[in-house]
């Protein structure tokens, strides 16, 4: 979440606002939001007030609550349907899921943390953090180490300033020396894997998506669970996975955005005549 006062003006704060009530995962109360806020009372509460008119929030007047409103939903399905990743390459990371059958991610990164864009559960599903649209830290996951290896250095120093490190389980690495060392193996193999990093007894391995010129996409990971799986195990899949990332790559080089004609056809809307 951004900090306070990051130059955004009233936007920035607002959107802070919103992230604050995204990460309780739950509806809020507004003196729940005030003491996790930054801001003052007043301030705050005008915020709101002007989230819940434009129905980016939704006020439970029983509850006393806010939630995230529907306005959002209809965002949130626009902002996936025009990505350029997540819907071309749905067909083959469903594919790839069916061939596996263990969980699939695909992730692009949002800053300093990993953006879940899509998710594929396993023929026989385990309990695990991630989910389509939740960010997670990319420091110690195997879909964040794999696109962090393969940035530009200039990229690279400049995310690691942004990662606030925070030990999950006894093997998460917690500081950038010891990243770094985990990257240039990344980067030399061509794969990442996590090892219990950032939730005990789940595991993956996981490759970055790339252009032909070497630009990071995103990246895609196969996730188990050390009950039934091992590291081992999941690396014996990383030739399906290059397969699969070779086929995101090519859809991606020969996609573009609709120009206007194409897009009107599409939607049936045109300007209306006088």
């Amino acid at each position: 979440m951004a900090g306070h006062g990051s130059g955004d003006g009233t936007v920035g704060k607002a959107l802070e606002v919103l992230d604050m009530v995204a990460h309780f995962e739950r509806p809020i109360r507004f003196s729940e939001l005030l003491n996790a806020s930054p801001y003052p009372k007043a301030t705050l509460y005008r915020l709101i007030q002007t989230l819940t008119s434009q129905r980016m929030l939704s006020f439970d007047p029983e509850a006393q609550t806010y939630a995230l409103g529907v306005r959002l939903l209809g965002l949130a399905h626009a902002a996936w349907s025009q990505s350029s990743l997540a819907p071309l390459a749905r067909p083959f990371i469903d594919a790839l899921s069916r061939s596996v059958g263990e969980t699939v991610h695909l992730a692009q990164l949002d800053h300093a943390q990993v953006l879940y864009v899509d998710k594929r559960n396993a023929r026989d599903p385990i309990q695990m953090y991630s989910m389509a649209g939740k960010v997670g830290p990319a420091y110690c996951t195997g879909v964040g180490k794999a696109m962090l290896a393969f940035l530009p250095e200039k990229d690279l120093a400049a995310l690691l300033l942004q990662q606030s490190y925070h030990r999950f389980t006894p093997k998460t690495r917690c500081d950038d020396a010891a990243l770094r060392e985990d990257l240039v193996v990344i980067r030399q193999r061509g794969y990442a894997f996590d090892d219990e990093e950032h939730e005990p007894n789940i595991i993956c391995v996981a490759l970055p998506i790339l252009t032909e010129g070497g630009r990071v996409l995103g990246g895609l990971s196969i996730t188990s669970s050390t009950h039934r799986s091992s590291l081992s195990e999941l690396e014996k899949l990383v030739p399906k996975m290059q397969e699969t990332t070779k086929q995101i790559q090519e859809v991606m080089r020969n996609w573009h955005f609709p120009d206007q004609k194409t897009q009107t056809q599409k939607t049936g809307y045109s300007k209306c005549q006088a």
